[in-house]
């Protein structure tokens, strides 16, 4: 383990293709800016829990039927602001952001936003 990796908390967020293109268009290095109806920014503290979001809802119910989960890592000591929010069973945990303080959240992310899978609807219409 790095030093690094000692002093940030890994998180994972599950995006959409808009979104995603955002993130690559920021070299993988920030999240976009909330849209005005998307007050509250969710990363979300494990893997199993982005799947469940980005497999069931972003390709089941999202305009673009595609999902993906993004991983990346942030300070701790930026994160002790805030507290971890449980929003379900036990798996189901989140922190949230308020959109105006997204800026300094991504000033906080340690090294690149990975992809670390892709989930698509392949449902008949």
């Amino acid at each position: 383990m790095s030093q690094d990796d000692e002093n940030t908390t890994l998180l994972f967020r599950p995006v959409g293709q808009k979104e995603l293109e955002l993130i690559q268009q920021s070299q993988f290095i920030a999240f976009p800016p909330r849209l005005p109806e998307q007050p509250i920014f969710f990363p979300v503290l494990n893997e199993e829990y982005a799947t469940q979001i980005a497999r069931d809802w972003n390709a089941k119910h999202g305009l673009e039927k595609v999902g993906y989960v993004t991983r990346f890592r942030v300070r701790s000591t930026y994160l002790n602001n805030y507290e971890v929010q449980t929003v379900g069973g036990s798996v189901h945990q989140e922190y949230w952001i308020p959109a105006e303080e997204l800026s300094e959240f991504n000033r906080n992310i340690v090294g690149r936003i990975e992809v670390v899978s892709e989930y698509r609807d392949e449902g008949v219409d």
